[in-house]
């Protein structure tokens, strides 16, 4: 971490700073499954834990009774939190940043198991775009769904899968900002909203009349810039998502391999 005199003045300019604009970053995407992948980094040793147990907060949100815009728990859902312990070190610098601003981190989501992902890559969000997007046909529904929700791994009978999904690595996770009361900051859209609203860039270079998408577009811009400046990568489909790590990661910020694979989860589930 710098200095406390000059992480103010860094601070101070995250609300003013424009997230990097959708265009100029969308397209790093493609591909990236099939990004090197070091299982042999020492890295891909580290444990996952839960970090609230690291005084981190947060509520599993595809666990939650209340969850919008679902209508309760989703089957194969976890009450967990799980992260690399790498990971959660990060984290913990982002929150020393934001506390400085008054903020506080509130996590949505980590690593996940695949019936989650195979429920909402396979089943929810096809069946979704069907009847709100019918406009998109059937064959173009595949490349729809991996704007948002990212193909489980696939399995494989010869050793670790070589393109694991983000959420099994225990290097993503989903997030927001907190205030101080414990209510959520407003970033001017539901979590998982899988529209364009999403974008990290949503309220950026255009006039922004209602105060709300004010609001919105500073809270999101504190959050990017402080995940960012302690390595995280942002999906920007996505304000809420980010890795450190990852094959995603990887080849969001030029690294040369990733260094999480899929993880095992620190009890049966």
């Amino acid at each position: 971490m710098p200095g406390i005199a000059t992480l103010q003045t860094e601070l101070a300019l995250y609300s003013d700073t424009a997230v990097a604009a959708f265009e100029q970053v969308n397209t790093r995407k493609a591909g990236y499954r099939s990004h090197m992948l070091n299982l042999e980094a020492p890295e891909q040793q580290e444990p996952l834990r839960d970090v609230r147990a690291f005084g981190l907060k947060g509520r599993n949100h595809y666990a939650a009774a209340f969850n919008p815009p679902y209508d309760g728990p989703i089957p194969g859902a976890i009450p967990f939190l799980w992260l690399r312990t790498g990971v959660i070190e990060r984290l913990l610098k982002v929150e020393a940043r934001v506390r400085l601003l008054g903020f506080s981190l509130f996590l949505f989501d980590a690593w996940r198991p695949q019936a989650i992902q195979h429920y909402f890559h396979d089943h929810w969000f096809p069946a979704w775009l069907r009847v709100n997007r019918p406009d998109i046909a059937e064959a173009d529904l595949p490349a729809a769904v991996a704007a948002y929700w990212a193909a489980p791994t696939a399995v494989s009978g010869t050793g670790p899968s070589l393109s694991p999904s983000p959420h099994s690595t225990g290097a993503a996770l989903d997030c927001t900002l907190q205030l101080a009361d414990a209510s959520q900051a407003w970033m001017g859209s539901l979590f998982d909203d899988v529209t364009d609203i999403a974008h990290t860039d949503a309220f950026e270079g255009r006039t922004l009349l209602a105060m709300s998408d004010i609001l919105a577009r500073k809270h999101r811009r504190i959050l990017y810039h402080a995940m960012a400046a302690e390595g995280f990568a942002n999906n920007p489909t996505e304000w809420w998502h980010f890795s450190y790590g990852d094959q995603f990661w990887a080849r969001m910020t030029g690294a040369a391999e990733a260094i999480y694979g899929a993880a095992e989860p620190p009890s049966p589930i």
